[in-house]
């Protein structure tokens, strides 16, 4: 009975470090995206890894991870062609929200670049 227990609890326990998530709510694989699309744009040094890991920090401190995921789905909506993903270019709320997490971004990137 113990042995089958053993693999159960193992599972269990990967699969939750494969979720993780900082006080913020923010889980690694997201905080990893993140820096890496960031290293992309500005370089793929050690330097601007440890800037775009700044700036990650900084945005998950003022800027919710419902809200970024809410970003991040309307980003790839907005640039899919067709009639379903125009509904998601002229909502008023998605742009408001996309202003605002611009914003943050900014003042993420000024204070970490």
């Amino acid at each position: 009975m113990i042995k089958s227990i053993v693999p159960v609890a193992l599972v269990a326990i990967l699969i939750g470090a494969g979720t993780a998530r900082a006080d913020d709510g923010y889980p690694t694989y997201a905080r990893v995206d993140y820096v890496l699309g960031c290293m992309m744009s500005n370089g793929q040094t050690q330097d601007v890894m440890r800037k775009c890991s700044c700036s990650i920090d900084e945005i998950a401190a003022h800027f919710p991870y419902d809200n970024y995921v809410t970003v991040e789905t309307a980003r790839v909506m907005q640039d899919v062609p067709g009639e379903r993903a125009s509904l998601m270019r002229g909502v008023g709320w998605v742009k408001d929200l996309l202003d605002q997490f611009r914003q943050v971004q900014v003042a993420a990137d000024l204070k970490c670049f």
